[in-house]
C-alpha cells in the first residue's frame, strides 16, 4: 500500500487505551501517521490546528463527548473531517454527527479494513478542506487591506449591482465606482469580476438577502 507520507495525520481521541493502542498500530502499519488522545481537553491543549489530518473521535468519553468536539471543532472552523467511532449503536446520535458534517459513523467491534477505508477517504477530503482554508485565509488577509469605502463598494458588487447602480446607492459619479473597482481587483488579486466575486464570498462578503 502506498505510504502516507505528506497526507497529514490520524489523530485518534479515544478515552480507551486500548481501542487507541489497536487503531495506532493499524494506522502505522499502511505508513500513516497518528497521534493519540485520552480526552477531549487533552486533544484541545496539545493538538496543532494547522496541520492537516482527520479525526478518529470516540462518540462517548467521560466529561466532553465526541459531539461536543465537533461542535468546537466546527465553530473554529479546524479543517479536519472526522470519523465517528462508538460501541453503542446509537442511530440517532449517528444520524445527528452525519448531519453535523462527519465523514463517517462505523460501530464498534469494526473491521480494520472497514476503518482504514474511511481514513483513507477522510485524509483525501482534508486535505481538499486544508486547501480550502488556506484560501479562505488568504481572501480574508487580501480583505482586511480595503478601505471601509472599498469594502462597501466590494459588498454591492457582490449583490450584482452595475458601476452605475453603486454610484447611485452611494452618493458619488460612477468613474469614482470604477476607480475603486480597480484597485478592488488588484488588491485581491483577482483578474475577472466572477473570481472578485469568489474571493469575496470566500472571505465572508454576504450578498444582501433582501436583493
Amino acid at each position: 500500500m502506498t505510504s502516507g507520507a505528506g497526507r497529514g495525520v490520524v489523530v485518534v481521541v479515544d478515552d480507551d487505551a486500548g481501542v487507541r493502542q489497536m487503531i495506532s498500530r493499524m494506522v502505522r502499519s499502511v505508513g500513516l501517521r497518528v497521534e493519540t488522545y485520552g480526552s477531549v481537553q487533552e486533544f484541545l491543549d496539545l493538538y496543532d490546528p494547522r496541520q492537516a489530518g482527520c479525526l478518529v473521535l470516540d462518540v462517548r468519553m467521560p466529561g466532553q463527548s465526541g459531539l461536543d468536539l465537533q461542535e468546537r471543532l466546527a465553530a473554529l472552523e479546524v479543517p479536519l473531517p472526522i470519523i465517528f467511532i462508538t460501541g453503542h449503536g446509537d442511530i440517532a446520535m449517528g444520524v445527528r454527527a452525519m448531519k453535523r458534517g462527519a465523514l463517517d459513523f462505523i460501530e464498534k467491534p469494526f473491521q480494520d479494513q472497514v476503518l482504514l477505508d474511511a481514513i483513507h477517504a477522510a485524509l483525501t477530503r482534508a486535505t481538499e478542506m486544508h486547501d480550502v482554508a488556506q484560501a479562505r485565509d488568504d481572501a480574508r488577509q487580501r480583505l482586511a487591506t480595503l478601505t471601509p469605502r472599498e469594502r462597501e463598494v466590494l459588498a454591492l458588487v457582490v449583490d450584482g449591482l452595475a458601476n452605475k447602480q453603486i454610484a447611485a446607492r452611494l452618493g458619488t459619479a460612477e468613474q469614482t465606482i470604477k476607480m475603486h473597482r480597480g484597485r478592488l481587483m488588484r488588491k485581491m488579486g483577482a483578474d475577472s469580476l466572477p473570481a472578485l466575486v469568489r474571493l469575496a464570498q470566500l472571505g465572508g462578503v454576504a450578498a444582501d438577502p433582501r436583493r
